[in-house]
């Protein structure tokens, strides 16, 4: 190697960091630009289970609890399998997992397309498509974008998590207008088709974004984000074991077991909620849906907020635009109250998945190091859990009640438990 960059005092190689290694750091946007794309398509294709939620219960006669039962089974199955997909990404890398995710994705919708029993939607949907939806997921995404961005982490994590709210936006009109259009049948077909046509684009670049990454750790030379400081002498990583042993580490779970209970005791129902009350499918899919569209802007602004207020504050302030946006639910008695309606979708939608930025990111904070795959995905059971039981029994409660009322409510109170969960984690961890 070349004397000169071995040479020099700290302070310059710090100035010049962009220059020494230009490859990797011109890899870093493409790569955000990369696991955007790939999420939002397996986001998109997940998300729209609300709409066929409706095709199911007028197709098929299931009650509520049934037809939510995919996706409960959906939850747990991707919270069970983030463990394993976060040791397979510190092993693999995500362009491995990118492939593999695809191949289910395809899979999955090709075998839903042709179910014909609750039985074969649970294998389909609920578990080869979210094991393949888990592989193009956060918890791919996030170990490289952290140690990319680390300055700005929660910018970075957010533009990835915003791919959440844009594929439910285009998502539920989509969909619901070819449900009306083909049938629930050929709108899973074209989805297999949207998926294997994005394959190969999305791993073409994926390959050239991470190849200047991986020369960069060849040569050993640190390829920082732009204007990042000196290269520091830096702690061992924490390891599974050692995070499991910290208050944080169990604050975090609580945390993602408290927003994915919320979330869920609502996300999943909307549209029959709207539809109950009088709302056109249609209207009330285009609704739901720009307010969907609102957290691409809610996501990256809280996600951002984050690294300037801390990822407290952010969090707090999405889960309080949250609960005002389900309590105007509850309000709702009939279509001429639309602008209730309206309220609920904005505010429920500018806020869904903004929490996720700063708990991903909070996650990356306490806990960095080569095992931050493998800690995010056992952290993330907690939001399978949540994410299932709140699917399933705001479902069960309107199969007894006959109204979502009291699912809104407990979501309301899930989100005000999820927040003093995340208000602990101030402080980091001793070792």
């Amino acid at each position: 190697m070349n004397s000169e960059r071995r040479s020099g005092p700290p302070g310059a190689r710090s100035r010049r960091g962009d220059a020494a290694t230009p490859g990797a750091v011109r890899g870093d946007w493409p790569l955000l630009g990369g696991a955007f794309a790939a999420f939002t398509i397996s986001a998109g294709v997940m998300q729209s289970y609300p709409i066929f939620l409706v095709a199911f219960i007028q197709d098929f006669a299931w009650s509520r609890a049934e037809t939510s039962l995919a996706y409960s089974v959906s939850q747990l199955v991707a919270g069970a399998s983030s463990p394993l997909v976060g040791a397979l990404v510190d092993r693999l890398g995500p362009l491995r997992l990118l492939l593999l995710g695809s191949v289910l994705l395809i899979l999955g919708l090709i075998g839903c397309a042709h179910m014909s029993s609750l039985a074969e939607i649970i294998l389909f949907y609920g578990v080869v498509m979210t094991v393949g939806a888990n592989c193009l997921g956060l918890v791919v995404f996030v170990p490289v974008l952290s140690r990319r961005f680390v300055r700005r982490r929660g910018m970075a994590i957010s533009v990835v998590q915003s791919a959440n709210g844009f594929a439910r936006a285009w998502s539920a009109p989509l969909a619901q207008l070819l449900i009306d259009w083909v049938g629930w049948r050929d709108t899973y077909l074209f989805e297999a088709g949207l998926m294997g046509a994005a394959v190969v684009p999305l791993a073409l670049l994926f390959r050239r974004a991470l190849a200047p990454i991986a020369a960069a750790a060849r040569d050993r030379r640190p390829a920082a984000d732009p204007g990042e400081p000196a290269a520091m002498p830096q702690p061992p990583g924490w390891t599974l074991s050692a995070a499991a042993r910290t208050p944080h580490f169990w604050l975090l779970f609580a945390v993602y077991l408290f927003t994915g209970l919320g979330s869920f005791l609502v996300s999943l129902h909307q549209l029959a909620f709207a539809v109950d009350r009088g709302f056109d499918k249609l209207y009330a899919a285009e609704v739901l849906g720009m307010g969907s569209f609102l957290a691409i802007g809610g996501t990256i602004l809280t996600g951002s907020l984050s690294d300037y207020i801390g990822r407290e504050w952010s969090a707090i302030l999405a889960y309080g635009v949250s609960i005002f946006g389900v309590g105007c639910a509850l309000f709702i008695t009939s279509p001429q109250q639309g602008w209730l309606f309206w309220l609920f979708a904005c505010c429920f939608g500018l806020t869904w998945g903004a929490r996720g930025p700063a708990i991903t990111a909070k996650t990356a904070d306490l806990f960095p190091g080569r095992q931050l795959g493998t800690i995010l995905g056992v952290i993330t059971i907690g939001s399978g859990i949540g994410a299932a039981i709140g699917s399933w029994a705001a479902g069960w409660i309107f199969d007894l009640s006959g109204s979502y009322e009291l699912a809104f409510s407990l979501s309301i109170a899930s989100y005000g438990c999820g927040a003093i969960a995340f208000w602990g984690l101030r402080r980091p961890p001793g070792r």
